[in-house]
């Protein structure tokens, strides 16, 4: 009687979604792939200079924080970082592009956490070129029917004895 009843008992934490099982897995599979395609979305606008594209993975409101290569420390709000994102596509003259690589995204339910390296190209306005690998990590949480990005960390490396980044590392 002690095993029939241990079983029921697993039988109804499968059912209640308390153990892991196949539509667990099935549906983190699915939420990375929403994910990829909302990085790739990001990609595309980005490079076409659409900020409302470029805008639209972040977290409404004050949800987001985001941590720049470029001041201040921190970006609370998605209006404050919309601005940082406005700024930047100004300073550059023709096409921007975006490369990734080593991309990892990890999904546990409504949360969700990415990173990897990124690499941009351009030309600034003042005929500078640009050509930097930085490293990016980002939290992600379901918010209503989408991802969304709650927290968002761009950075390089830091030469400690100069205090200069080390803007032309390649990986």
């Amino acid at each position: 009687m002690g095993v029939k009843l241990f079983s029921i008992s697993i039988g109804a934490l499968l059912m209640a979604g308390c153990m892991p099982g196949p539509s667990v897995e099935k549906s983190n599979a699915d939420s990375k792939v929403a994910i990829e395609r909302m990085f790739d979305a990001w990609d595309k606008a980005f490079e076409a200079r659409d900020l409302e594209g470029t805008m639209a993975m972040y977290a409404p409101g004050t949800e987001l924080t985001a941590y720049d290569v470029v001041p201040p420390l921190q970006y609370k709000g998605v209006d404050a970082y919309r601005k940082d994102y406005v700024a930047l596509f100004d300073q550059f003259a023709g096409p921007i592009h975006v490369e990734d690589r080593d991309q990892h995204i990890e999904v546990q339910g409504d949360l969700a956490f990415a990173y990897g390296l990124e690499r941009m190209t351009g030309k600034l306005k003042d005929g500078t070129p640009v050509d930097m690998w930085m490293r990016y990590s980002e939290g992600l949480r379901f918010i209503g029917n989408d991802w969304k990005v709650v927290h968002e960390h761009v950075s390089v490396p830091v030469d400690l004895a100069t205090g200069k980044a080390l803007t032309d590392l390649k990986p």
